[in-house]
């Protein structure tokens, strides 16, 4: 699998990144603080290829986040996994946003107890528990319905941004860093550590928020 051509999209939160792995390398890009930065997928992705010399056809498999996160973000990420994936005929492979942050933040902090909360506006969060590799809990939730914890978990994620004593209070994690992104990299990081290759299904996004998906396709 270490000898795949990889191209990993992250474009579910405020952030946008892209990674593509070849040669048992990474070349990235990553964009934040610019508005509506999901947008400049295509051309993030034009230079990872330009980059390794390498094109869509070349590719062995996508993967990506598939939310929960911004709405519009989460549907430009699986809109362009699928155009490239049904052109190409490239399998692909989707993540949780939040098992992607989980994941990142604990190889960073190294740790294998990770809270992960994202703000989903409307005084809500979209919770995750990420523990010893595994995420274990997936939900949309209020800031005072969310798993009771201990010191030992550190919290990232915008959530803990938006409602930091809320959940503190709540969950008794001891640390949290707010400004904690998911990247594309630990896309490739996931997928390399997993035992099934790809996803049989076509690449479909995870809302979470039932009602606000609902009326967007009617």
């Amino acid at each position: 699998m270490t000898n795949q051509n990889i191209l990993a999209i992250d474009t579910c939160t405020e952030v946008c990144s892209v990674s593509l792995h070849t040669q048992g390398e990474t070349v990235s890009r990553f964009v934040k603080d610019v508005a509506k930065s999901s947008g400049l997928i295509l051309p993030l992705c034009d230079e990872v290829f330009e980059q390794t010399a390498l094109s869509v056809a070349d590719l062995d498999i996508i993967v990506y986040t598939k939310g929960p996160g911004a709405f519009t973000g989460v549907r430009i990420c699986i809109s362009v996994v699928q155009g490239m994936s049904l052109a190409f005929d490239i399998p692909t492979k989707g993540f949780s946003t939040l098992e992607v942050l989980g994941a990142g933040a604990a190889k960073k902090y190294k740790s294998n107890k990770i809270a992960v909360a994202l703000d989903a506006r409307m005084s809500e969060v979209y919770w995750g528990v990420y523990e010893d590799g595994v995420l274990t809990t997936q939900r949309l939730a209020k800031p005072d319905e969310v798993d009771t914890l201990n010191d030992e978990f550190i919290g990232v994620g915008t959530g803990w941004g938006a409602y930091k004593d809320e959940l503190i209070k709540k969950t008794g994690v001891g640390h949290c860093t707010p400004d904690f992104y998911p990247k594309s990299q630990n896309l490739i990081d996931l997928y390399l550590s997993q035992k099934t290759t790809h996803d049989d299904e076509l690449p479909l996004p995870t809302y979470l928020r039932n009602n606000v998906a609902q009326k967007s396709l009617k």
